[in-house]
């Protein structure tokens, strides 16, 4: 296996702020990445951890807590050395969000981060905060000094989605921040793109001459992008009350797969010239015609499922009669010349029956003329599959003979699997995200046009449904394939979902 390209070194001199740090999410994914990075030599020495949440803990409370959970997350194996590197690196600040002074108690910390590891005064600021505190913490951070770059210091804000819940709050979310800082210093990030084979996607199209002259509509009969867990909403449900499966997951993971699916060959790999070719996919999709998306909402599983699932109204915090979709299928289609005629299936939902993320190329059948007087009934379709999750890799499906006498044909796959060839790797999908920060590069993350667009595409949906309340829900079982209408959606076009998931 020849490896092509330059090893990653590791960053400069800097502190990671994270705001909302006694959540889960610091616990579950932000320490281990960090773990995860030390391990492979991608953090500085010079690195420091100052760490701002209302609960209530001294610093020496927060420290021994956050090396808890380190053992917990990352595991018996966890080593040593590195735990109490990270360990001595952790600074804590009490307070709440809406006190600006908390916040000039931040700076004063930062200081102290600086004198004892070295940092620089290079800070970037992990919101993990809920979404109604981006646009104030932002600016208490401006108030502050903490977001002025000067004498080479880099300040950099990194905010987890929701990037607002329609297209005007998306809008007035990035008015705010721009108040704050400048467009290159705001870091949206998306953990799906942290994932090998999404960034895969787009060597696998430019670096490799056979697959680039056929990525077209002259070749592609239509793309599927499954998105299926099989968990419910567990502890979210206030939360997924007022989302949804088509704000959660089609406005950013979805349709930042489409617009890498779907891209024109940037020219070159910065970020501008990718996040360019990105919004021209966004912006080239048609308008949404309601009759062209669909919605579900689990109902409780139906036997031999053990232990049985409850239905989505039964879910803590969701109103018994509620009428949010945890399922969403939809037809889209891109108005350009390359994609002009094939139509792009997405469905995404919870309680289906199996966890996977995949993009499904699938090709135009071959003529059946050469096959007429063979046993052969009909030409199944190639089919490119890009596995994200669990299992990452990619397979292509092709026709071979049958041995034997006759003329029999049967389907084989070709499979690469990153596991096989790159060996087994203890990631969370948070690692590269982090490290990009703290080199800055933003290719990986969504600039504002990138965001609006995406709200844009749903918009229509969100306002015929609105307008419409479902009067079936529930309509399908936890633990299927989702609901008839889904499979109705791509019948319409004499097609059907990809089942060998």
């Amino acid at each position: 296996m020849e490896i092509i390209g330059t090893q990653a070194h590791a960053a400069g001199p800097c502190a990671m702020v994270i705001l909302g740090a006694a959540g889960d999410l610091t616990k579950r994914l932000l320490f281990p990445s960090i773990y995860n990075l030390r391990k492979t030599n991608l953090l500085p020495e010079s690195f420091g951890i100052a760490c701002m949440d209302r609960a209530d803990f001294t610093e020496e409370a927060f420290r021994a807590h956050m090396v808890d959970m380190l053992h917990q997350f990352v595991g018996p194996d966890a080593d040593p050395a590195i735990v109490d590197w990270i360990d001595k690196r952790i600074f804590y600040v009490q307070g709440d969000f809406s006190d600006p002074a908390n916040f000039t108690k931040l700076a004063g910390k930062l200081v102290d981060v600086d004198q004892t590891h070295g940092t620089l005064g290079n800070y970037f600021f992990y919101m993990a905060v809920a979404p109604q505190f981006f646009s104030s913490v932002a600016q208490h951070l401006c108030t502050a000094g903490l977001l002025t770059e000067a004498d080479g210091k880099f300040r950099r804000l990194v905010i987890e989605k929701p990037f607002g819940h329609d297209l005007a709050s998306a809008r007035q979310l990035n008015q705010d921040l721009l108040k704050a800082m400048h467009e290159t210093q705001i870091y949206r990030i998306d953990h799906y793109l942290g994932k090998e084979t999404v960034q895969n996607m787009m060597a696998f199209r430019f670096a490799n001459g056979i697959f680039e002259p056929i990525w077209n509509r002259r070749y592609i009969d239509h793309v599927q992008i499954t998105v299926a867990e099989t968990v419910g909403v567990e502890q979210r449900g206030g939360f997924y009350e007022t989302a949804g499966a088509l704000r959660d997951m089609v406005p950013n993971h979805i349709l930042q797969l489409v617009s890498l699916s779907a891209m024109e060959p940037p020219i070159s790999f910065s970020a501008k010239a990718i996040h360019d070719e990105q919004v021209k996919v966004l912006d080239a999709i048609h308008p949404v015609d309601h009759l062209d998306a669909v919605r579900g909402q689990y109902g409780a599983s139906e036997a031999p499922i053990t232990p049985p699932m409850p239905a989505y109204r039964q879910e803590e915090r969701v109103a018994p009669d509620s009428s949010t979709e945890t399922f969403v299928g939809a037809k889209l289609c891109i108005d350009n010349w390359r994609w002009a005629g094939v139509p792009f299936y997405l469905r995404t939902g919870k309680r289906l029956a199996k966890r996977v993320t995949e993009v499904m190329v699938q090709f135009r059948r071959a003529p059946f003329a050469l096959f007429r007087q063979t046993a052969v009934q009909q030409l199944p379709p190639n089919q490119l599959i890009m596995h994200l999750q669990p299992d990452e890799g990619i397979s292509l499906g092709f026709e071979a003979k049958v041995p034997g006498p006759g003329m029999n044909l049967g389907t084989v796959d070709l499979k690469f699997a990153y596991a096989d060839y790159f060996g087994k790797q203890s990631q969370t999908g948070y690692e590269t995200l982090i490290y990009d920060v703290m080199i800055g590069d933003p290719i990986l993350f969504q600039r504002a046009d990138m965001i609006e667009a995406g709200w844009s595409v749903i918009t229509p949906i969100l306002d015929a449904w609105q307008n419409k309340k479902p009067s079936v829900f529930p309509n399908y079982s936890a633990g299927s394939w989702g609901p008839q209408c889904a499979d109705e959606l791509i019948g319409r076009d004499g097609r059907k979902w990809r089942t060998q998931l």
